[in-house]
């Protein structure tokens, strides 16, 4: 029986078909990198100056929007919109606002998991700058060293104070934690609710989004599932 014959040509795959646009990725939450994307001269300007630079441009957009800047409601928006995106909202894009974290000596031994839930955090997605507000769970088993309780809220709330995506905010923070804390014993669970889904786009308030990173032990099913029973206790 002859074969058939089959053309390269035919084999080939249309690439373009597969590239998203720019209004796709963000309807999709595409992350492009764990890293969140900076320019080099990302901290040329002071805080000050950028502070002055967005309330301009804020006040720009406002004014285009068609608001009336005179009312006393509104005069003083654009600066605060300025102050609260560089001061505190996206204040995790500093390196200067990184944690600085104190780390003990495991003098007691202890060598099972060590679980932080419910750690709650304000970020916003990249794609449309509104709310993602959800909760991390955290879990590590020691190599020699224990962190402060308060250490793992204040890592969370540096990695989720910047334009974020979950999948990366999920890595960032796990990856951190391994690298402090010298382990690769290191399970982060993040579930949380973006605006971006529930007051734009299908408008869904009721869906939530799970990420999740297991490293060293937590690979392994039985100490995975101890920590996930744990966040149901």
């Amino acid at each position: 029986m002859k074969q058939k014959e089959i053309s390269l040509n035919s084999l080939l795959i249309d690439t373009d078909r597969f590239l998203l646009t720019d209004e796709e990725i963000g309807d999709n939450h595409v992350a492009t990198s764990i890293e969140t994307p900076m320019r080099e001269d990302a901290f040329v300007l002071s805080d000050a100056e950028k502070i002055a630079k967005i309330e301009s441009h804020f006040r720009e957009i406002m004014l285009t929007l068609g608001l009336d800047l005179t009312d006393d409601s509104l005069r003083g928006t654009p600066k605060r919109v300025a102050k609260m995106y560089v001061e505190e909202i996206f204040s995790g894009l500093n390196p200067a606002n990184e944690p600085q974290i104190a780390l003990f000596e495991n003098k007691f031994g202890y060598n099972e998991m060590l679980i932080e839930k419910n750690i709650s955090f304000y970020s916003n997605c990249e794609h449309h700058f509104v709310p993602i507000v959800g909760r991390t769970h955290i879990a590590y088993i020691s190599s020699g060293q224990v962190i402060g309780l308060s250490k793992l809220n204040r890592i969370v709330q540096y990695f989720a104070k910047r334009p974020q995506v979950q999948e990366r905010l999920t890595m960032q923070i796990a990856k951190y934690l391994q690298k402090v804390l010298k382990t690769e014993h290191v399970a982060v669970f993040i579930d949380a609710k973006h605006l971006c889904v529930s007051s734009r786009g299908v408008k869904d308030d009721a869906t939530s989004t799970i990420t999740s990173f297991y490293g060293g032990k937590f690979q392994e099913e039985t100490t995975k599932r101890e920590f996930l029973d744990s966040l149901h206790n």
